[in-house]
């Protein structure tokens, strides 16, 4: 089974990106275990005493922002896992394709962040630095 990694923020970039992946999913020659990504951002600084209801927040943000792309892969009869993790998304990322031995990742080149849109998007940039598998990246 081909391993691969699809970060996914819910924004339309990343809808499109799990589209692609469903229309080209045939062509591969074996088939797809497929991991959807959600990073989400860290809260600034430390606050003390609210830690569960930091967890609590990052998974209810995450589930909203995977719930799209969920439904493209049920519709489509893909299966799927699927991963909340809380930080920077380019490290993220590139220590998750490392950790699950990720051999492909398909991303949008940009995400849902006004600043990320500036250019190619700087997660997708990060992604490209940090990682030794292929990034098919979707427009």
């Amino acid at each position: 089974m081909l391993k691969v990694l699809v970060p996914v923020d819910g924004s339309n970039n990343s809808l499109r990106t799990v589209q692609f992946l469903i229309q080209k999913a045939a062509l591969y020659k074996e088939p797809l275990e497929i991991h959807l990504l959600n990073v989400q951002h860290p809260f600034p600084g430390t606050i003390r005493g609210v830690h569960e209801q930091a967890e609590q927040y990052h998974h209810d943000e995450g589930i909203k922002a995977l719930a799209a792309a969920r439904k493209l892969l049920d519709a489509a009869q893909l299966k799927y896992a699927y991963h909340i993790v809380v930080g920077e998304a380019g490290e993220v990322i590139a220590h998750f394709c490392k950790d699950k031995a990720i051999q492909q990742i398909v991303m949008g080149t940009r995400g849902a962040g006004a600043v990320a849109n500036m250019v190619l998007g700087s997660v997708a940039t990060k992604v490209l630095h940090l990682v030794e598998v292929p990034v098919l990246l979707v427009k």
